[in-house]
């Protein structure tokens, strides 16, 4: 396969969401309160659908079932089990999210039916003034103390805060009590998992007037009481033009950003990986070796075959890349 796949974006409209989305893609309003876009997804009843080409119509996983070893790599193929691992998505928060937190993989298969964990980063793009998020434990509990700082309402008293700027990188392991605060726009890349403990959710009510569901015990079992060190801070990371920076490297993702200003290639024979191309800014084109030019204006995800071996990039903006190895 020597075709760069790009997908239809999957809108998520949720109670905190906004508008901001269709505006940083530069497409037409998607409704008011558009929260999340999966960009790249293989979730059941939320699967991509490549939007354009050769495969046009076609979802994520039906391209791994019959083209698996030439998208994945045969390696990761095997190693996955046939599953794609990933999950891209952009956020947009107009209003504070809920306190959550994620199992790992181990908890998420023995309660979840073999489901993955979900541990994942953010990655942030356009903060408002006054943007702020939290991520671990400002102070040490244990179950009983956090129990009766979800039941007086004073969690969020205990979680570390964080005021957010452009290029801020959010790793949150799984296990780690975290929440986006309101005025945030991250990139996210995460597990492909949609297991979420919901632990607070500032007595938000539903349509019908009922508050949302809370995973209190669940999260108990969750959440790492120990984390309350000083990886919680948060590298700033801004692209600079002409350099390739990691943004973070773990089992599950190693996640890049490059400057584009002037034509560039993308050597991809040593990774026996795909490799997910997001641009942040501006407008590039990638065209694999011997294959068709694909358009990535800002806001827009490609996914590029392992068996392609090299992309060359032109255009003027910011490229994130995600792979695994």
């Amino acid at each position: 396969m020597n075709a760069i796949l790009k997908f239809e974006p999957i809108f998520k409209s949720v109670i905190w969401g906004g508008q901001r989305i269709a505006r940083f893609k530069g497409i037409a309003p998607q409704g008011d309160h558009v929260g999340e876009s999966w960009e790249l997804s293989p979730m059941e009843g939320n699967e991509s659908v490549v939007a354009e080409g050769p495969f046009k119509g076609i979802g994520l996983n039906s391209l791994i079932a019959d083209h698996g070893d030439e998208i994945m790599g045969a390696w990761l193929m095997k190693a996955c089990g046939g599953r794609f691992p990933l999950l891209i998505k952009f956020i947009d928060s107009t209003d504070d999210l809920s306190v959550q937190v994620h199992p790992d993989d181990d908890l998420a298969a023995r309660r979840h039916n073999g489901s993955l964990g979900k541990t994942e980063m953010w990655y942030s793009i356009l903060p408002a003034e006054g943007a702020y998020l939290y991520a671990g434990f400002s102070r040490r509990l244990d179950a009983d103390s956090f129990r009766s700082a979800v039941a007086d309402n004073s969690i969020i008293d205990s979680l570390r805060r964080h005021d957010t700027r452009q290029g801020d990188v959010f790793f949150l392991p799984a296990g780690r009590i975290h929440s986006i605060g309101r005025g945030n726009f991250v990139l996210e890349i995460q597990e492909a998992s949609d297991i979420t403990y919901r632990i607070y959710d500032y007595d938000r009510r539903d349509a019908q007037g009922n508050p949302r569901q809370l995973h209190i015990e669940e999260s108990v079992g969750a959440i790492d009481f120990n984390d309350i060190a000083d990886d919680c801070e948060t590298p700033r990371i801004l692209p600079v033009a002409g350099r390739t920076q990691c943004l973070q490297s773990c089992p599950y993702f190693t996640t890049e950003v490059t400057g584009i200003a002037s034509k560039t290639t993308l050597d991809l024979s040593g990774r026996d990986s795909f490799t997910i191309a997001i641009a942040t800014e501006g407008h590039l084109t990638l065209t694999p070796a011997g294959g068709e030019t694909v358009e990535l204006p800002q806001g827009c995800t490609a996914l590029i075959p392992a068996s392609v071996q090299e992309v060359e990039i032109d255009g003027n903006g910011s490229l994130v890349t995600v792979h695994v190895q």
